[in-house]
């Protein structure tokens, strides 16, 4: 039902893996600029990457669920036209 909804929003698996490869950058962009900035070092830095590398795999596997929606959508119209 979710994946339905924002499929209705507009959001499309294209959108979703884009968010996903971005939050890999963001992911390596916060823990650099973590291990520069925070007087911590190495630990918090590498807490910032971590947090935010597990965005990726999430965006990736909504991708994969509104690719999905999207196909059997395409087929459904494919099906409803040839009858």
């Amino acid at each position: 039902m979710i994946v339905k909804m924002l499929h209705d929003k507009g959001l499309k698996s294209e959108h979703a893996y884009a968010a996903g490869f971005v939050s890999i950058g963001l992911s390596v962009a916060s823990w650099f600029g973590s291990m520069k900035v925070e007087p911590l070092g190495v630990a918090r830095a590498d807490r910032w990457g971590i947090f935010v590398g597990e965005w990726a795999p999430t965006f990736f596997g909504l991708g994969l669920a509104l690719a999905h929606y999207e196909h059997a959508e395409h087929e459904e119209t494919l099906h409803s036209i040839s009858h």
